[in-house]
């Protein structure tokens, strides 16, 4: 695959978009394993509860650099996943994606958007401290495979 280039756009995730993600989900270990049918309910508005779901992608080719799904729990947002490719990473795609939204969630009402992560996961760590976002609790032995405790981070909205 070839990097992705500065010419990136950040868009809603339509539903003919979704064998891709899942594609790209399966090339990187830290994305989740969801089914379809967990990304398809990620685009219903009528679902509950609702969720935000954006793709960055190459504006040329249309090439896949990332996406991201969070749930709206107003005045909470979760950011449920966000998954970069490796050749866009240090390149702003990650930081594009959540500022786009960002602003998606401040016109839902929310005040806050909270995610928790692996304990070892240091990379998505530092990305989400430079983002501002500060921990305030830890789930023991969360995750599994392996097993590992899920650090809770919390970000205030301006």
């Amino acid at each position: 695959m070839n990097p992705i280039p500065a010419a990136v756009e950040i868009r809603r995730m339509s539903a003919a978009e979704v064998d891709r993600v899942m594609e790209l989900a399966r090339r990187l270990k830290e994305a989740p394993a969801w089914p379809a049918s967990a990304y398809l309910a990620a685009l219903d508005p009528q679902a509950a509860p609702r969720r935000i779901a954006l793709v960055a992608a190459e504006s040329e080719s249309g090439a896949l650099g990332g996406f991201l799904v969070a749930a709206l729990l107003p005045p909470q947002g979760e950011l449920e996943t966000i998954a970069v490719v490796p050749e866009a990473r240090r390149r702003g795609v990650g930081r594009r994606l959540f500022a786009a939204l960002v602003e998606e969630l401040k016109t839902e009402g929310v005040a806050e958007v909270i995610l928790e992560v692996r304990a070892s996961n240091r990379a998505a760590r530092a990305f989400y401290a430079s983002l501002g976002f500060a921990e305030t609790g830890r789930r023991p032995r969360y995750y599994e495979h392996p097993q590992e405790d899920a650090l809770l981070l919390t970000l205030r909205l301006a």
